[in-house]
């Protein structure tokens, strides 16, 4: 088969792989591994290709060692096609019986297939474990899930052959095993793993996706790079805005800007800064336990692979943007780096919140400039040239404060004239202030407005590019337009409304597979949801939370800490139970605006802290990548602060908006 892609350290025929040695083919598993082989891993791979052999004598069918799976960036150790079905098999060496870390292993690959492999979306797909001690005369083969993936069967190296053979005539059409290597792979990457691939030194192009109907990062990519090379050549100073809806994949050109251009002797040396202090902590310990563990496994000394040693190379690359900041005020020099990307810019202080900060907590008097003043100045300091990238997110200002764009371009006009500034025509599509501020650079003749910085897609829900449609139409009101919205993507993103926690705690468990995340979220002014163990005043730690294994109780897969608008903000999980208070409430039609103090619930007058809210409810529902359950409480006739009438209406008010109730 020698037309297949070279994903694979061997991909041919059954009859090809038989006819090799054992030398033959552990050259090749040799020559494409990513680290130095030694005699532990050579004898594995000759023990796999012992069972493998047997497994398939008399079988016709093709093969496939040491499979690359792009998103999950690992190895599948076999892959064997015979006829509709797709065997993922992974040996276990030494073992005698599974682990559960092997199950879910294995099922990921599986469904990393499923999800993003475009030739095994209709495939029948079956993920193996075969344990090379385990004795048993059994395995037992499951009902395959809708999407036709089986759950994981684990199978003793004797009757590996037996279960081949028991589903070689699996109901479906055969598949064209040269069009199945040679297919489309089209990852989307949670934000996690894409940092973590990126920091390995791999490329967007090998961990996104790049079909037609996805967001063309590559085109955003390569408008910001031009504007770097431009920008050098001329010596002059830019700012670029790259806009998008919510799970784009701002943050994900971000990092991949910042992780080209992170050596320190780069003339374009570049730092990826945030002030969203959860998202910083979360990556920052993701891309330390994950260079750890890639440094010991090359071999490299302790020193080398220490937490200590990973750590401080991380923190220079990923910062908080409010530590970039009091450098700033510390130093009257430049920045070290030229290149300056801020995630979140909308998210920057205005200059009140931003006087008030310095006055109270720096002891600076009279401080007279905002934020994204402030952060511009530091970058001005070069005498050369800059680059300054603001990722800009529509609607997802939460806090008090928050300047957002405008504030930005109105540092440029004012004080910053000589700088050329780069946009995408949304930019001021709904916000007359900043469109007013584009329309005083375009007279300038400082300003250029490029389509290619907009990202209109939302790579999060891989399943329902345009759920964040959905969510508009819900926070605007308009119920038969979501429903509109959401009907086409029913089948591939579930959304279900309930009252009883229990049944939504129940349906995130049975969605999930493998090791696929799950768990709660409430909004931050959700005081009164602690009759249900709900109380969004614990502190919940975000590592702990994203990244803690099934078995943490401060992981988000124990269902027991719901996190808020600020803990989840630019991360996210594959499914979500969003639980909706009364903060929030549909009241004749009309969205009520709620903050508790003391005893009761008080109406939010001002406008800024009712988008403010709105908000914090569009960043909790566009968290999962898979599909929602929505808790929306039954109340109370005992209490006063939990009435019926604050939650019917907007139950109601989701069901006719497309939301399924959970039977």
């Amino acid at each position: 088969m020698n037309k297949a892609v070279s994903r694979a350290a061997f991909s041919g025929t059954i009859a090809e792989f038989q006819a090799l040695s054992n030398e033959e083919l552990v050259g090749s598993l040799t020559s494409s591994s990513e680290f130095d082989v030694v005699l532990q891993q050579r004898d594995a791979w000759i023990e796999s290709i012992r069972l493998l052999r047997d497994a398939l004598t008399g079988v016709r069918g093709f093969v496939a060692l040491e499979y690359i799976v792009p998103r999950i960036g690992s190895r599948v150790d076999a892959i064997v096609i015979v006829g509709a079905a797709v065997f993922v098999i992974e040996f276990k060496i030494g073992q005698s019986g599974q682990q559960r870390g092997d199950l879910l292993q294995v099922w990921d690959y599986a469904l990393d297939l499923k999800y993003f492999h475009a030739a095994s979306h209709s495939a029948k797909i079956i993920p193996v474990l075969v344990p090379s001690l385990l004795c048993a005369e059994t395995f037992q083969v499951d009902q395959p899930h809708p999407d036709g993936c089986y759950p994981p069967v684990t199978v003793s190296p004797r009757y590996l052959g037996a279960l081949i053979g028991s589903l070689a005539s699996i109901e479906g059409e055969p598949i064209d095993s040269i069009g199945w290597f040679n297919s489309h792979y089209l990852p989307t990457p949670t934000i996690i793993e894409a940092a973590r691939r990126l920091y390995s030194e791999h490329s967007v192009a090998e961990i996104t996706r790049s079909d037609a109907g996805a967001p063309n990062l590559h085109v955003t990519l390569s408008t910001i790079e031009s504007v770097i090379s431009e920008s050098l050549a001329k010596q002059q100073k830019s700012v670029v805005f790259v806009t998008g809806v919510p799970g784009a994949g701002k943050t994900l050109v971000g990092l991949d800007v910042a992780t080209r251009k992170r050596k320190v002797e780069d003339k374009t040396h570049a730092v990826y800064l945030s002030g969203n202090g959860p998202l910083v902590a979360v990556l920052r310990e993701s891309l330390v336990r994950d260079e750890c563990a890639r440094r010991k496994q090359r071999g490299e000394p302790r020193s080398k692979h220490s937490k200590a040693s990973v750590s401080h190379e991380v923190k220079a690359f990923i910062q908080n943007v409010h530590h970039f900041r009091d450098e700033g005020l510390r130093s009257s020099g430049a920045p070290n780096e030229h290149v300056v990307i801020f995630d979140e810019a909308q998210r920057a202080w205005t200059k009140e919140k931003t006087a008030s900060f310095m006055a109270r907590r720096k002891g600076v008097q009279g401080f007279e400039r905002s934020e994204p003043d402030f952060l511009l100045s530091c970058a001005d300091r070069h005498p050369d040239w800059t680059v300054v990238v603001c990722l800009v997110g529509s609607g997802q200002e939460i806090n008090d404060g928050e300047a957002g764009i405008s504030e930005w371009l109105r540092a440029v006009v004012e004080r910053y004239p000589a700088w050329q500034v780069h946009v995408s025509p949304e930019l001021g599509a709904t916000d007359q202030e900043a469109a007013s501020l584009i329309a005083q650079l375009d007279r300038r003749g400082t300003i250029e407005i490029t389509p290619g910085l907009h990202l209109s897609a939302s790579m999060r829900s891989f399943r329902a590019e345009q759920f964040s449609s959905f969510v508009q139409c819900l926070l605007e009101r308009d119920a038969a337009a979501a429903r509109r919205t959401i009907e086409p993507l029913r089948d591939r993103y579930p959304v279900f409304v309930t009252r009883d926690l229990s049944a939504a705690k129940q349906w995130l468990r049975r969605q999930a597979r493998g090791s696929e995340s799950y768990g709660m979220v409430a909004s931050s002014k959700a005081q009164r949801l602690k009759p249900h163990a709900i109380d969004v005043r614990v502190d919940v730690n975000p590592i702990h939370w994203f990244l803690g294994a099934g078995s943490d109780t401060r992981s988000s897969y124990f269902l027991e800490d719901a996190a808020t608008e600020f803990q989840v903000q630019g991360l996210e999980l594959d499914w979500v139970c969003v639980n909706w208070d009364a903060d929030l409430r549909m009241a004749s039609g009309e969205w009520s605006h709620h903050f508790f103090r003391g005893k009761k619930w008080q109406k939010v007058v001002k406008q800024e802290n009712q988008r403010y809210l709105l908000n914090a409810y569009r960043v909790l529902l566009t968290r999962a990548r898979q599909g929602l359950v929505i808790f929306v409480p039954w109340g109370s006739t005992e209490d006063h602060t939990r009435r019926p009438s604050y939650y019917d209406e907007t139950y109601e008010f989701l069901c006719r908006s497309g939301a399924v109730p959970l039977g």
